[in-house]
């Protein structure tokens, strides 16, 4: 008995041995985040997610991101590389396949949806659902994780490369890495060049203009920020942080009429997560393991309103998850919120609040 549980012993050790002398997929460094801001103020949690409509229920695989046409029809972005449309009678149909994983999208002025696929690139979806590629590189650099696009009303396209590293299937080694390797362009339509804005950001997803497009915001996922970068006026060219250490992961961010905001969060802060980071080693090991032993996203639905100053101005919950989560896009269109969501089976539709203080009871508790 005592040479068997020795034999055993002498076994484990041998593959403990092996599994910290296996090279890791990943080569981390060290990042010491910020607390997380408490939820309270108006980032106390409410249920107003609660009340959507879901859309789609069950028939649709992770509508990442949202777009609405000019006659109110819905466009996403599914898991097996397909835009669908949902019509106003509810049925839902395949509009066009890129064979990709279609992510952030949005309309051209002449009707074409503009799609950042995360492997085939910077795509135009034409009315009748012709893909046609317009740029799969920058720099001599391909793309590796197209991701978030806004487009301006002259109609250039700024968008981003989450990753030059790591593709989608592997988005999770980006965060584990800690190191910049995200990059934010812009697309002239009628050149065709493309120009490098920003290189070294940590996971660029979400971009969003302004609304006299003074300035972009690009989100850093893995940062917990949002740059903004200026496009006009005596700092044209120019970058700084326009919100630090938000209370979640921010995705995708979309502009409206009314000046503000609205930032997707993917979910609130992952407390394991933040007390890794400081500690390659550890996160190298951990990326060894299969990711199902990773530490987990909390299930969370997750959505600020934000305005030019970078102030929040309400927030939106769904605590349980249950009923939405994951959101990674938010889009106003005629009084509804859209809600996009990475890996779940719904498209939300929340109905917004004449203003902000009219849902004051629920959404957001005075500073």
């Amino acid at each position: 008995m005592k040479k068997m549980l020795l034999g055993i012993v002498g076994l484990l050790s041998i593959i403990v041995i092996v599994f910290l002398l296996r090279p890791a997929p990943i080569d981390p460094s060290a990042y010491n985040p910020p607390k997380s801001p408490a939820l309270i103020g108006v980032l106390t949690p409410n249920d107003l997610l609660q009340t959507a409509e879901l859309l789609a229920l069950g028939e649709i695989r992770g509508p990442e991101e949202v777009a609405v046409d000019d006659r109110g029809r819905i466009y996403s972005g599914t898991a097996d590389g397909k835009v669908m449309r949902l019509l106003a009678d509810g049925k839902l149909e395949t509009f066009a396949d890129t064979k990709g994983r279609p992510l952030g999208m949005k309309f051209d002025r002449k009707g074409n949806l503009i799609v950042c696929d995360a492997s085939k690139g910077l795509l135009s979806i034409d009315p009748r659902g012709r893909v046609e590629t317009l740029a799969d590189s920058a720099d001599g650099i391909p793309f590796k994780f197209t991701d978030a696009l806004d487009i301006s009303s002259e109609g250039t396209i700024y968008f981003t490369d989450a990753s030059t590293k790591y593709g989608q299937t592997d988005y999770l080694f980006d965060l584990l890495e800690s190191k910049p390797h995200g990059r934010f362009m812009r697309y002239n339509p009628d050149t065709g060049q493309i120009t490098v804005l920003l290189k070294g950001l940590y996971f660029a997803n979400g971009v969003a203009l302004s609304r006299r497009e003074e300035f972009v915001l690009i989100n850093e996922t893995y940062r917990y920020r949002i740059v903004r970068y200026w496009l006009k006026g005596p700092r044209a060219g120019t970058h700084e942080i326009f919100m630090d250490n938000l209370p979640g992961f921010p995705d995708n961010i979309s502009s409206n009429p009314n000046g503000t905001f609205w930032l997707a969060l993917f979910t609130v802060r992952n407390e394991t997560m933040d007390k890794l980071h400081p500690f390659p080693f550890l996160k190298a090991q951990l990326s060894k393991l299969p990711k199902a032993l990773w530490p987990k996203p909390k299930p969370y639905g997750f959505v600020l309103e934000l305005d030019e100053q970078g102030r929040i101005i309400q927030s939106l919950h769904e605590p349980t998850g249950k009923h939405l989560k994951e959101v990674t896009s938010a889009q106003e269109y005629h009084g509804f919120l859209y809600l996009g969501s990475l890996h779940n089976d719904r498209i939300g539709k929340y109905k917004l609040p004449r203003s902000p203080q009219a849902a004051a009871g629920k959404s957001r508790v005075a500073d």
